[in-house]
C-alpha cells in the first residue's frame, strides 16, 4: 500500500484494543448479561440448540468443569435454565443464574422430578461455585466495560468500520476458551441476522487456532468454528485462521477452507494432515497427490504454496523483504498506553452525560425546600410516578404526555405505529410549559405508577402552571402540535447508492448497511472494469509472450552464429597456417566466408537487442495499463464509500388524525444525591 492509501484507510477505519477480564485496554463485559438470541436465531432450531449447549459448556469450563452435554447434570440444568428464559425473550446474568440454580422455575427435567434428578443440596454446591467465581478478586473486570456486541465491534455508532483487536494472552486456558466461545456465539448470532451477500462484509482473524478446533477432542469452540467455516461465506463473513501445526486441526475444518497458504512443514504428520485436507477440499476434482507432495517438500524460506479452490492449479509465491519495527506481541502496559487517549475521550463523554442529568443550581435550591408529604393536587389532575430504588429520593413535578403515532408513506413503503412518552419541566417566565424542551422517556406507559411505592421520599412544591386543571386542555393541544412537528420519522436517503433507510434505522446503522451495499456495487463495477481491461491485458500478454519467445529464438540463433563464426575463423586460420601456401585462393575464400559469418553474428546480436527492447516496451505498456486499472479501482473505492456519502434527511410527519393522545398528567420524577451532594436524575432518557 502506498502511504497515501494507508492514510486514507486509517481515516476510514476506527481501531480499538479490548482486553476481556482486564482494564489494560478497553474492557468488554462478557458476564454482565447472557442476552436472549435474536428472533432469526431462535427460528433456526439447530443453531439455537448449539448456542444453548455452547453457552452452558463455556460457563462450566470457566468453573473448571469438563461437562458432557448428555451426561452432566450441571450442563443439563444450566442449559434448561437458559432455554427456559431465552424462549421467553428474557436475558440472564450471573447473579440471576445463581439464584435460578437454587430455585429453578422448572419442576421436571425430562420425565424426572427436579429434586430427584438434581437434589437441592447438590444444586447449592454448584451455586456456591458460581458465587465464589463472582466474588473472586479481579473478577469484576469481566462485568465492566462495553457489552459484547458484534455490531459494536465491527462498526462505530456513526456507522464507521472498526477494527477490534481482542487480546487474551493474559487469560488462563479456561478463561480463553470461555471468551472465545462467547465471542464466536455473538458473531454467529449477528451473522444470522444479516441478509446474504456475495461481497465481503467482515473478517474474523484468529492468530494460532491450536486447541480450539482439534481433530479428536470436542471443546465448545470447535462446533462454532466449524459452523462459521461452513456458513459464514454466505453472509459475507470471512475467516482467516493461522497455525503452526496443521496436524492439530480437524480435517472437516480444513476441507471447508477455500484458500490455503502453506509454508514449509517440519513433520511428516503435518504433511499428511495437509494432504488429507487438500484432497478433501478437491473432492470431485483433479488432484495430483504426488506433484503436491513434491511441491511442498521443495518450499524454501519465505516461500508459500497458494491453493485456491476457485483456481485450476496451485501457485508458489514468495514474500517480499519488508522493514518492520514490530518488537513482538503488545504487552499489557503497551496496550494501556495505546488506548489511553481513547479511554480519556470516553471518560469525558461519560462525565458530560452525568452533567446533563445533574440538577442546575436553581433546581438544587428548590429541592432544599422539599417536604416529606405528597403535595395536595386537584383530584381531576392525573398523577404518575416513576419507580426509583435508592435512599434519599426527592421527587420533582413535570408534565408528562403519552401518545401513539401512525406513520404512512407509500413512496418509502412506511406503515408503522410508534409510542411516544415525553415529559417537560416547568420553567419560570411567560411560557411555563414549552414542549420544545421536552425529553423523551426510555419507558413504556405501563411503567408509570399511579401510586408512589416510596413512603420516605421527599417532594418539591408544584408550580402554579401544573396545579390548574383547566390548563391541561391547552397542554394536550400543544403536545399534539409538538408531536406533529417534532416527532416526524426521520429517514436517510443515499443518492449515490439509491437506497433509503428503514423505519427506526439510525444513521450509523444505515451507513453500516450502505457499507455492504457499496461493497456489492463496487465488486460488480470492478468485475465490469476487469472484463473491459482483460482484452487489452490479454493482447499485451500475448505480445509479451511472443516477444519473449523471439528473444529466446534470436538468442539461440545468435549463439549458433557465434559458434559458426568461431568455427569458420578457426578453420580459415588453421588452413592458412597449415596449408602448403601461406596465402591461397582457398584460404582467402575461407577468411572471406568467416568475415561474412561475423557480420551475420552482429546482425543476430542486433536482433536479440531489438527483441529485448520490444519485450521491455510491452512490459512497460502492461505496467501502465495495470496502473490505470488500479487508479480506476481506487476511484471506485471513493465512489462507493459510505462514510463520505452525503445523506439526505427525509421527514415523514404523522397526520393530525393519526395522533392519538393516551394521557396528559403530572409526573413525579425521582432524583438522588451523588457523592458530591448534587442531585442527579435517575430517569433513563432516550
Amino acid at each position: 500500500q502506498t502511504p497515501a492509501r494507508v492514510k486514507t484507510l486509517k481515516q476510514r477505519v476506527d481501531m480499538n484494543v479490548y482486553t476481556p477480564g482486564s482494564n489494560a485496554g478497553l474492557p468488554v463485559s462478557v458476564l454482565r448479561s447472557f442476552e436472549a438470541p435474536a428472533a432469526a436465531l431462535l427460528e433456526d432450531r439447530d443453531l439455537y440448540r448449539e448456542r444453548v449447549q455452547v453457552t452452558a459448556t463455556s460457563i462450566l469450563a470457566l468453573l473448571g468443569l469438563n461437562a458432557d452435554p448428555v451426561t452432566s447434570r450441571e450442563h443439563i440444568l444450566i442449559a434448561n435454565l437458559l432455554d427456559h428464559h431465552w424462549q421467553a425473550g428474557q436475558n440472564l446474568d450471573v447473579a440471576s443464574l445463581i439464584a435460578l440454580i437454587q430455585n429453578p422455575p422448572i419442576d421436571k427435567i425430562g420425565v424426572m422430578e427436579l429434586d430427584a434428578f438434581y437434589p437441592a443440596k447438590d444444586r447449592l454446591t454448584l451455586a456456591m461455585q458460581l458465587n465464589n467465581l463472582l466474588a473472586a478478586p479481579g473478577f469484576e473486570a469481566w462485568m465492566e466495560g462495553e457489552p459484547l456486541s458484534a455490531a459494536n465491534l465491527l462498526y462505530t455508532d456513526a456507522g464507521k468500520p472498526r477494527v477490534s483487536v481482542m487480546s487474551i494472552a493474559h487469560l488462563s486456558d479456561a478463561e480463553r476458551m470461555f471468551f472465545v466461545c462467547m465471542l464466536l456465539n455473538e458473531l454467529i448470532g449477528w451473522m444470522r441476522a444479516q441478509p446474504g451477500t456475495a461481497s465481503l462484509r467482515a473478517i474474523l482473524y484468529m492468530d494460532e487456532i491450536f486447541g480450539y478446533m482439534p481433530p479428536v477432542a470436542n471443546p465448545p469452540s470447535k462446533q462454532l468454528l466449524l459452523t462459521l467455516l461452513k456458513q459464514a461465506r454466505a453472509y459475507g463473513v470471512g475467516l482467516v485462521l493461522s497455525t503452526q501445526n496443521p496436524v492439530d486441526l480437524d480435517y472437516k475444518g480444513l476441507s471447508n477452507t477455500g484458500t490455503w497458504m502453506i509454508g514449509r512443514l517440519q513433520t511428516e504428520r503435518d504433511k499428511a494432515r495437509v494432504m488429507e485436507g487438500l484432497e478433501g477440499a478437491n473432492a470431485g476434482g483433479d488432484f495430483d497427490r504426488g506433484a503436491m507432495e513434491r511441491t511442498l517438500a521443495g518450499l524454501g524460506k519465505r516461500r508459500f504454496l497458494l491453493h485456491n479452490v476457485h483456481e485450476s492449479h496451485p501457485v508458489v509465491f514468495g514474500t517480499r523483504w519488508v522493514m518492520s519495527y514490530l518488537a513482538g506481541p503488545l504487552t499489557r502496559d503497551q496496550i494501556k498506553t495505546l488506548m489511553a487517549p481513547v479511554k480519556t475521550l470516553r471518560d469525558k463523554a461519560s462525565k458530560k452525560k452525568l452533567t446533563a442529568a445533574t440538577l442546575t443550581a436553581s433546581a438544587t435550591r428548590d429541592v432544599k425546600a422539599a417536604i416529606v408529604e405528597t403535595p395536595a393536587i386537584d383530584a381531576s389532575i392525573r398523577q404518575f410516578w416513576l419507580e426509583a430504588d435508592g435512599e434519599d429520593i426527592v421527587y420533582r413535578p413535570a408534565l408528562v404526555g403519552a401518545a401513539e403515532l401512525y406513520y404512512s408513506s407509500a413512496r418509502y413503503n412506511i406503515e408503522q405505529e410508534r409510542e411516544c412518552l415525553a415529559y417537560v419541566m416547568p420553567e419560570d417566565g411567560p411560557v411555563a410549559i414549552d414542549w420544545d424542551n421536552a425529553t423523551l422517556l426510555d419507558a413504556a406507559v405501563d411503567d408509570l405508577l399511579q401510586e408512589s411505592e416510596n413512603a420516605d421520599a421527599a417532594y418539591t412544591d408544584v408550580p402554579k402552571a401544573l396545579s390548574q386543571p383547566r390548563k391541561y386542555t391547552t397542554f394536550e393541544r400543544n403536545f399534539k402540535r409538538w408531536l406533529r412537528q417534532e416527532q416526524a420519522m426521520k429517514l436517510y436517503r443515499s443518492t449515490a447508492m439509491k437506497a433509503t433507510s428503514l423505519a427506526n434505522e439510525s444513521e450509523g446503522e444505515f451507513r453500516a448497511r450502505l457499507q455492504t451495499l457499496g461493497a456489492e456495487k463496487r465488486d460488480l463495477a470492478v468485475a465490469k472494469l476487469r472484463k473491459r481491461y482483460s482484452s487489452k491485458m490479454n493482447t499485451l500478454e500475448g505480445r509479451l509472450q511472443r516477444a519473449e519467445q523471439a528473444i529466446e529464438r534470436e538468442s539461440e540463433q545468435s549463439k549458433k552464429k557465434k559458434l559458426d563464426t568461431a568455427i569458420s575463423f578457426g578453420t580459415a586460420i588453421l588452413g592458412a597456417v597449415l596449408g602448403r601456401k601461406r596465402v591461397s585462393s582457398t584460404s582467402a575464400r575461407s577468411i572471406g566466408s568467416a568475415v561474412k559469418t561475423m557480420g551475420g553474428m552482429s546482425k543476430e546480436a542486433g536482433d536479440v537487442e531489438r527483441a529485448k527492447e520490444t519485450a521491455e516496451r510491452v512490459r512497460n505498456e502492461l505496467a501502465e495499463l495495470q496502473r490505470v486499472f488500479d487508479e480506476d479501482v481506487a476511484a471506485l473505492d471513493n465512489a462507493y464509500d459510505a462514510q463520505t456519502d452525503e445523506l439526505k434527511e427525509i421527514a415523514i410527519k404523522p397526520k393530525t388524525t393519526d395522533i392519538q393522545i393516551h394521557l396528559i398528567g403530572l409526573l413525579w420524577l425521582p432524583y438522588e444525591r451523588d457523592s458530591a451532594g448534587r442531585l442527579v436524575s435517575v430517569v433513563d432518557a432516550k
